[in-house]
């Protein structure tokens, strides 16, 4: 299984340690392929908005019969919500992410 993650810190092979017998940590971690996402991917964000969209839009109180018609649901979801080429409009400017986040940004003596 591949699962994909963000960079937070509980994230990780250890938190199975935390959470299960050594034994059975052991055997869920090798079964898992972690994946990281870059550390500043608001990629995420949008992968994130899009699963909670086909889940309100396409499952809500829907009872799926079997995998195969899960994935012909998923799938006719997903064509229509491809074809309306939505993009994403970026509210956070670098003006604003310069003044916001003025503590990130290196200071330069003169």
């Amino acid at each position: 299984m591949i699962l994909v993650c963000d960079n937070l810190n509980t994230h990780t092979m250890g938190a199975f340690y935390e959470a299960f017998p050594a034994s059975q940590a052991r055997k869920l971690v090798r079964r898992i392929d972690f994946r990281f996402t870059p550390k500043h991917g608001s990629w995420l964000n949008i992968s994130e908005n899009e699963l909670s969209s086909m889940t309100r839009q396409c499952l809500n109180g829907r009872r799926i019969g079997d995998i195969e018609q899960l994935r012909e649901e998923t799938q006719a979801w997903a064509t229509a919500s491809n074809d309306k080429q939505r993009g994403v409009d970026w509210q956070f400017k670098i003006d604003d992410a310069r003044t916001k986040l003025k503590s990130l940004y290196p200071c330069f003596l003169s």
